[in-house]
Order: structure tokens, then C-alpha cells, then sequence
């Protein structure tokens, strides 16, 4: 039986009106990958966060395990979570 590396920490940032980013969040659901939700339109320092991290403004951005994707980028999720 392979052992199943531990989920890297997922942090998605998105907005209540993206839906990109609910798209994102219910494919993350399906896959039972457990993440953490940050709104940028309501918390002005996440969203600068955010633009740190991924030098743009657009949502949705995830943070997986400290690696950036931009956008609903399926095949990159999937490679940085482990999946097939």
C-alpha cells in the first residue's frame, strides 16, 4: 500500500463575485483537499498579500504549500497537490 504524502497546506484567495474561484473551490471539495479561504474584497491586507505573492490583483490565487498558482489552473493544481 503507498504511503500518501501529507496534504500541503492550501490557502485560496477569492472574492464572493469570482466564479473562477467557486469553480476552484468545489473541485478543491470534490477532492477532498482541505484549504483555507481568504476573501481579498473585504480584507484590504490579505489582498496586498496576495499581490505579494503573485505580483497581480486577479483571484482566484492559491497558495499551495507556499508554491503559487494563478487562476483556475487545473493541471498545476493538481501536479503541486499530488494528484492524477
Amino acid at each position: 500500500m503507498p504511503e500518501s504524502k501529507p496534504q500541503p497546506k492550501v490557502i485560496i484567495f477569492t472574492t464572493p463575485t469570482c466564479s473562477f474561484c467557486n469553480m476552484t473551490k468545489q473541485y478543491l471539495r470534490q477532492r477532498n483537499i482541505k484549504f483555507t479561504e481568504v476573501d481579498v474584497s473585504r480584507d484590504a491586507a490579505a489582498a496586498r498579500d496576495m499581490a505579494r505573492r503573485s505580483g497581480q490583483m486577479g483571484v482566484p490565487v492559491l497558495d499551495i504549500g507556499g508554491k503559487i498558482v494563478v487562476g483556475f489552473d487545473r493541471p498545476k493544481i493538481d501536479r503541486l497537490l499530488g494528484l492524477k
